[in-house]
């Protein structure tokens, strides 16, 4: 399938995927809204790309520079955390990055968090990672737009 062809049944092509945080010529970032994991950030492709492989070469170096970006910005507002990177596109089939801080006492962990809860959540360290939901919000944003300077993009 063509980066043009924009399927109707992709929710990606058609719908934000999340609340925007940034957005690029080829990629935006979005905040996932999901109470029970709130530091959770998808990347992705502005262009319907099915796999990896069939994004050009150039986007991609781009891509992998937003993830990175992404990343590092939770490490640095979120040292405890740990950063899980997946890109599976087996629901959705377009190409998009899951950037997520997990924590030791988030419900899942150290499961993936489409797994099996292994505990009740912490409502207390929710609540307080929402509220810098803000200042990550920031942070992605400032990070993600020195990375595509930086790359020349």
């Amino acid at each position: 399938m063509t980066a043009h062809v924009r399927p109707l049944d992709c929710e990606l092509c058609h719908q934000p995927g999340g609340l925007p945080v940034w957005e690029g010529a080829a990629w935006r970032i979005v905040r996932v809204a999901d109470p029970s994991f709130p530091a959770f950030y998808r990347v992705i492709s502005r262009a319907h790309h099915r796999e990896w492989t069939d994004v050009p070469p150039g986007e991609r170096r781009v891509g992998m520079t937003l993830v990175e970006a992404v990343e590092q910005a939770l490490r640095t507002l979120l040292p405890e955390s740990k950063i899980n990177l997946a890109s599976f596109g087996n629901v959705v089939a377009h190409v998009h990055w899951h950037v997520m801080a997990r924590f030791a006492w988030d419900s899942h962990f150290p499961q993936p968090l489409w797994g099996f809860a292994q505990r009740e959540a912490d409502e207390a360290r929710l609540e307080s990672l929402v509220r810098l939901l803000p200042a990550l919000d920031q942070a992605v944003r400032q990070a993600a737009s020195q990375a595509v300077a930086s790359s020349g993009a």
